[in-house]
């Protein structure tokens, strides 16, 4: 599971003052929590709290400062990525582009000028899909695309718009029917991925929902995910999840061989 640690964002008021007081400490602490728990990308996203690109490349090298993982960049503004991306030690992951024909025709080209990943949005000029039928339709977009663009599967990551459990509640189907048909797009097959906490926004029992809906995914072949890499019992969940898959080989240890690397 490609685990994409999402605890650096604007979004936490303690990131959001450290950006606006610069204070690296904050930025730098997250990473190196993030890291221990194994995350394969931390994601860096520099929200409301400013529009500069310098202060979205000065958290990039606060990251990298701390820790050797991969960046992975939450901004799709051309002149902020071109910036941002040039500060990267490893080639980052972008989040995101959208289907529409514009934002790719823009995005594409950077990923593949830098060698990175980018995260692909099944959304499209007419906003976000309601079934299977239209998410598949705008990954295929999406796939024809990076080709175009001399992107190999492994560069692009899906990501089938997850919706509020509480408030879509029959989203949640739509979006497993769709993810078993994104894998047969390619061969090898492109990333699934997925920002999990979207799931249980506005629910009670959140840290269960995410768990249950995070397995599902899974065996629908998702095989990376934007979420709280601090969060031990999710992570064990999807270690077993993956286990039962098949794509592990089974080892009494399996979870502490995890949490030991």
């Amino acid at each position: 599971m490609i685990l994409i640690g999402e605890r650096i964002n604007a979004g936490f008021k303690d990131i959001k003052a450290a950006i606006q007081n610069k204070d690296g400490d904050v930025i730098k602490k997250w990473a190196r929590i993030q890291a221990n728990c194994n995350a394969t990308y931390i994601d860096v996203n520099l929200g409301t709290a400013s529009n500069k690109p310098e202060d979205l490349c000065w958290m990039i090298e606060m990251v990298q400062e701390e820790v050797d993982t991969p960046i992975s960049i939450d901004n799709n503004k051309p002149l902020m990525l071109k910036e941002a991306i040039k500060v990267c030690k490893k080639p980052p992951l972008i989040n995101s582009t959208t289907a529409a024909e514009d934002k790719m025709n823009e995005l594409f080209p950077i990923a593949a000028e830098h060698n990175a990943s980018i995260i692909g949005l099944v959304m499209d000029e007419s906003g976000s899909p309601t079934n299977a039928e239209k998410r598949v339709e705008n990954a295929g977009k999406l796939v024809a695309k990076a080709m175009e663009f001399g992107l190999s599967p492994e560069q692009l990551f899906i990501d089938p718009i997850i919706m509020p459990l509480k408030f879509m509640q029959e989203q949640a189907s739509e979006i497993l029917k769709a993810v078993s048909q994104f894998t047969l797009f390619t061969d090898p097959p492109c990333h699934i991925v997925c920002g999990l906490s979207n799931i249980s926004s506005g629910a009670k029992h959140k840290a269960l929902i995410n768990r249950v809906f995070m397995a599902m995914l899974i065996a629908h072949g998702l095989d990376a995910a934007i979420l709280d890499v601090t969060d031990e019992e999710l992570i064990n969940t999807i270690l077993t999840a993956e286990l039962v898959m098949n794509k592990n080989i089974y080892a009494d240890s399996y979870i502490e061989a995890f949490w030991k690397k």
